[in-house]
């Protein structure tokens, strides 16, 4: 099974921008297509953006031309990089892969 630990969150203002990592312990990251995930209050949690292994990436209507998704199977990490944040960007952003459980998740506050 694939642990993830996802870091990068904190507080900004709209406009500005962040970069999410998460980082994969134990076997086989570089076979699972892998997804961020965001859950704001009171909403359910719905896709961002996914990556497959060989590089084919989604994304949701909402995040497209702001968010781009990356991954290094070199060091067992996807990155999601957000520029021009919203308000509405606002919530707790979670890494996943069919093979891992649910993680702890990293807080993004965009203020306005």
């Amino acid at each position: 099974q694939v642990q993830l630990v996802e870091s990068g969150g904190g507080l900004v203002q709209a406009g500005e921008s962040l970069r999410l990592s998460c980082a994969a312990s134990g076997s086989g990251f570089s076979l699972y297509a892998m997804g961020w995930y965001r859950q704001a209050p009171g909403k359910e949690r719905e896709m961002v953006a996914t990556i497959t292994t060989g590089g084919t990436t989604n994304y949701a209507g909402s995040v497209k031309g702001r968010f781009t998704i990356s991954r290094d199977n070199a060091k067992n990490t996807v990155y999601l990089q957000m520029n021009s944040l919203k308000p509405e960007d606002t919530a707790v952003y979670y890494c996943k892969s069919p093979a891992s459980l649910w993680g702890q998740g990293t807080q993004v506050t965009v203020s306005s």
